[in-house]
């Protein structure tokens, strides 16, 4: 409850308040200390010009021999410009410059390794365009490494059951589509055309989102997504090396990775488990579905001639090759995982935009991609069109999230 007295400004201490006339007040509660027990030094007052935000008001009745009603506030209450509850220790509180300094390390590992993966993906494919095994190789790896890692105690076994796993089953499905068809996009055209288009998968969340789950938006984000699909439309219009494929695989993607990430909201409320470790799990269950479709669509002969023609074209270096971008495919998205335990899914948002910018940027630059400058102002507006999405998401998150005023009074 949020409440803002319009008074000149003094201040309350604990010796101000009318003594009870029973002492109960001093005997400790089992469900939240007593206004009495906390004694704050003269010193410190409480300005009541500004708002209080009080998170938690509970009202007991004492167990003595006869009853007498009394009522608990909790030490959740705190002023609106103080950045935790009054009295709480400042050594509890984690400092905001080394909160920021690791989600530093974190966007900048996460963005880091996933322009390492692109550029050596497209090596592969470049020379070995066998996408359904590359995207096996990529989900073997990280299993493997997981699996030696909870063998090794390296990192902690997460604890599942077989509701964990059959909720974990549809996001499965989803993953795997999805990186097939990224993998399939990225293997018929450029690394930047690629993810110029699966930019637009805001544009694919919203519309998922408004006709098939009902969820309404605010019109800010409704607008953003002109920009996104405008500029994505420029970019495929006049990309020198379109491939309709390529494309679609894209957009396939995108809409995959949609549901995905609807499944996982949907499918793991309640669930103790680790980003790492989810997304371990996620690996190995999408390993096993896409397994038995890559031999179906590609073979283990086609394999064996494409690799042979590969070495004797690139030499033993489509080994590091392949053996690099499967490492690297599985960190990046662990560490992308691990990092949402830390911030916000819009802070993730952002951070994902700006992971796609440092991806064209460096995959232009690295393979020398022609590009034109209508192509290179369609990309800048279909990222700069997720940008305002993401700004739009926080304003939707803050409406919902509005306080409470009494009296019509506003903080």
């Amino acid at each position: 409850m949020i409440s803002s007295l319009k008074q000149p400004a003094f201040s309350v201490h604990g010796s101000d308040f009318p003594r009870p006339r029973i002492n109960s007040l001093d005997r400790r509660s089992p469900i939240s200390p007593s206004l009495a027990a906390v004694k704050a030094p003269r010193s410190s007052g409480l300005s009541l010009s500004k708002p209080l935000h009080v998170s938690k008001v509970v009202v007991g009745f004492s167990n003595g021999g006869r009853e007498k009603e009394r009522s608990l506030i909790t030490r959740g209450a705190f002023e609106a410009d103080r950045s935790g509850p009054i009295g709480e220790p400042a050594a509890l509180a984690v400092p905001e410059s080394a909160r920021r300094l690791k989600i530093g390390i974190y966007f900048a590992t996460w963005w880091g390794l996933n322009v390492i993966f692109n550029i050596y993906n497209k090596k592969v494919l470049n020379a070995y365009s066998f996408p359904w095994l590359t995207s096996t190789l990529s989900l073997a790896a990280g299993s493997l490494i997981m699996l030696i890692s909870w063998a090794l105690r390296i990192a902690e076994t997460p604890k599942t059951d077989l509701d964990f796993w059959k909720s974990l089953f549809p996001v499965a499905v989803a993953h795997t589509i999805g990186h097939v068809a990224a993998t399939v996009s990225m293997s018929k055209v450029a690394v930047s055309f690629t993810h110029i288009i699966k930019s637009g998968e805001p544009a694919f969340s919203v519309l998922v989102s408004r006709f098939i789950l009902g969820e309404t938006f605010p019109p800010a984000v409704y607008l953003s997504l002109l920009p996104i699909i405008g500029g994505c439309g420029l970019a495929a219009l006049t990309e020198l090396n379109f491939n309709m494929i390529g494309f679609m695989g894209a957009m396939i993607s995108n809409l995959a990775f949609v549901f995905r990430n609807i499944f996982s909201k949907k499918g793991m409320k309640g669930k103790s488990v680790s980003g790492m470790n989810y997304y371990a799990c996620l690996s190995i269950m999408s390993l096993l579905i896409l397994t038995p479709f890559a031999i179906a669509v590609e073979g283990p002969q086609m394999w064996a001639a494409g690799f042979k023609e590969a070495l004797s074209q690139t030499g033993p270096q489509i080994v590091w090759w392949m053996a690099a971008q499967s490492i690297f495919y599985h960190f990046y998205n662990q560490v992308s995982y691990m990092s949402l335990d830390e911030i916000s899914p819009l802070t993730f948002s952002i951070g994902n935009t700006m992971k796609r910018i440092s991806v064209i940027v460096s995959s232009i630059i690295i393979f020398q991609t022609p590009i034109q400058p209508v192509n290179a102002l369609g990309a800048a507006i279909a990222v700069f069109g997720t940008f305002l999405y993401s700004q739009s998401q926080s304003m939707k998150i803050g409406i919902s999230m509005k306080p409470i005023c009494i009296n019509g009074s506003k903080t």
